[in-house]
């Protein structure tokens, strides 16, 4: 069976800190108890001189004042620890959670974000976290520690009067049966509209992404009616789940409700035979009221301890993802050799059995049409996936062997489609080498032929620049893309076509910054054909995922 620190993904800490709020709960229920207990004793006080005549002991009933305001004060602190264990402790192994699970998603290999949705992923973060989130701060120490006090409770009352008690607790089996009984059902509808809510978040990030093509086209419509449909679908996966669930926990209150007239008719029986006195019925009576109140949230919060259960389940799906992994091998030399290398999305082959050599300290050109495998090839090298079959090597290493965050920080990466942030020109550059001091981060602006348009921006490189640039144009975009590589300062720079679909000016720019980032280094650089190769000391032709020709520049 699968222990709770699994199913919530706790680490050993939030493990410890879950049992000390699951016991934070129980003192607090117990110390509630305490102020109920006076009012009983209180009640007792009040009726006896009403059932064997005599006078009301005021001195009692003042200590019992007393005890009153201690038992209110005592559940106080015993709240306070409970909100600290449970809340505190749960938003604090929330943040780790999520933290954990973005490093594990940046380790994973590129293969697996070729089957995963943007949408799911970003839920996977932050809904499925946050559900986890609720459920260790409101649900589980709940249900554990009101699990134990109504135990505690009920051994103590059978104690006092097994009768009485068991008439309390008859009821309970057949309420519980009932919620737990349609757990599957629960389970099945909660998928159900988990997956509902997944097409909404993709219906609306296709909208919002899309919404210049929709606006040209006038496809708003169209656009409009599938999102309205996603919503209408898990509205309607809402109400089931909601409907059945609420048909199971009120018929389980009923019974359970019904268990109060139960311990009634037992008291009377037994009063009437003269087997119970009329103080320990009236104390039975409220006790068992209270017993059952907790109860009753037991019940309520068990389906939703059942639909979190799809969520924690979709996070161990993920977190059980192999991550890539290797040794921490320094490289000492750039040279790259591939050996019989075959790559395939899914199972169609992309790159077949490729060998070839990249000299260090030269520009080598993979040219080719679009589909030819270049870019492919070029990501292999840089582990972004592993192969096939065969083998990549760098300086003489398999990098199959090396860890990923090892081998990126001897590569550089200038890609066709810039990723930017939204935030300031520096700190976009300064991914490069985090924790790079500004002046290097100005150095390598100006190498990248940045500098200038940046400081004619209205506040420099203080400047925020958008979701991914949007303030910047394309051209602009990629020289702060280089920039970063220039600040990175590696030995081996991966080039894809950075030059594409820009005009003139910011072309002979590019061009600029791209011949002086690649003098000392290992350069691989991908191009549709020959003109964009920088003047490769080797051409590599590629087509449909074959070497068809190796081309030297004469010496």
């Amino acid at each position: 069976m699968t222990s709770i620190k699994e199913l919530l993904g706790l680490s050993d800490e939030g493990y410890r800190d879950f049992k000390r709020a699951a016991a934070a709960v129980v003192l607090s229920n117990l110390a509630l108890l305490l102020p109920f207990v006076v009012i009983i004793q209180a009640i007792i006080t009040l009726l006896e001189p009403l059932l064997g005549g005599g006078t009301l002991d005021a001195a009692r009933m003042w200590r019992l004042f007393g005890l009153g305001l201690a038992a209110a004060l005592l559940y106080f602190f015993a709240y306070r620890s409970e909100y600290r264990k449970t809340y505190t402790v749960a938003y604090s192994e929330s943040e780790k959670i999520r933290i954990e699970v973005a490093e594990h998603i940046r380790r994973l290999p590129l293969s697996f974000f070729n089957n995963k949705d943007l949408s799911e992923l970003t839920t996977n973060m932050m809904t499925d976290c946050t559900n986890i989130e609720h459920v260790m701060s409101h649900v589980t120490p709940v249900l554990y520690g009101g699990v134990i006090t109504d135990v505690l409770l009920c051994a103590a009352l059978a104690l006092y009067d097994w009768r009485m008690a068991l008439a309390l607790l008859a009821p309970l089996p057949v309420a519980f049966a009932l919620v737990l009984g349609s757990r599957k059902l629960q389970t099945a509808l909660g998928e159900r509209h988990v997956t509902a809510k997944l097409a909404v978040s993709e219906q609306v990030q296709e909208y919002l992404e899309g919404i210049k093509v929709v606006k040209a086209f006038g496809l708003s419509g169209e656009k409009s009616a599938a999102l309205e449909g996603a919503l209408r679908t898990m509205m309607k996966e809402a109400f089931k789940g909601e409907l059945i669930s609420g048909i199971f926990i009120t018929l389980a209150q009923m019974f359970l409700q019904a268990g109060l007239g139960l311990v009634v008719l037992t008291g009377v029986f037994l009063l009437s035979g003269g087997g119970l006195g009329v103080i320990p019925f009236l104390m039975f009576i409220l006790i068992s009221v209270k017993i059952y109140s907790p109860l009753i949230v037991i019940l309520t919060l068990l389906p939703e301890f059942f639909y979190f259960l799809v969520s924690t389940k979709r996070m161990q799906r993920l977190r059980r993802e192999p991550v890539m992994d290797g040794d921490e091998i320094e490289l000492s030399r750039y040279d790259v050799e591939l050996i019989n290398v075959s790559f395939a999305y899914n199972k169609e082959d992309v790159i077949k059995k490729v060998s070839l050599s990249i000299p260090q300290g030269k520009l080598t050109a993979f040219v080719g049409p679009s589909g030819s495998g270049k870019t492919t090839l070029s990501r292999l090298i840089a582990r972004f996936w592993d192969v096939r079959e065969g083998e990549i090597r760098i300086g003489g290493v398999n990098i199959r062997t090396v860890d990923p965050e090892v081998l990126m920080r001897s590569i550089s990466f200038v890609f066709q489609d810039v990723v930017l942030f939204n935030d300031t020109v520096m700190n976009n550059i300064r991914i490069g080498r985090r924790g790079a001091r500004d002046e290097d981060v100005y150095a390598a602006a100006r190498s990248a032929r940045c500098d200038e348009f940046i400081r004619r921006m209205p506040r420099g490189y203080d400047t925020v620049i958008g979701e991914n640039g949007a303030t910047l144009s394309g051209g602009e975009r990629q020289r702060v893309s280089i920039a970063r590589a220039f600040l990175k300062n590696a030995p081996l720079v991966l080039l894809d076509e950075p030059t594409s679909s820009l005009d003139p000016e910011n072309d002979a720019l590019i061009q600029e910054a791209v011949s002086e980032l690649v003098k000392n280094r290992t350069v691989i650089v991908i191009a549709h054909s020959p003109r964009g190769a920088f003047g490769a000391d080797k051409i590599v032709r590629l087509d449909k995922g074959r070497l068809v020709e190796e081309v030297s520049a004469p010496a």
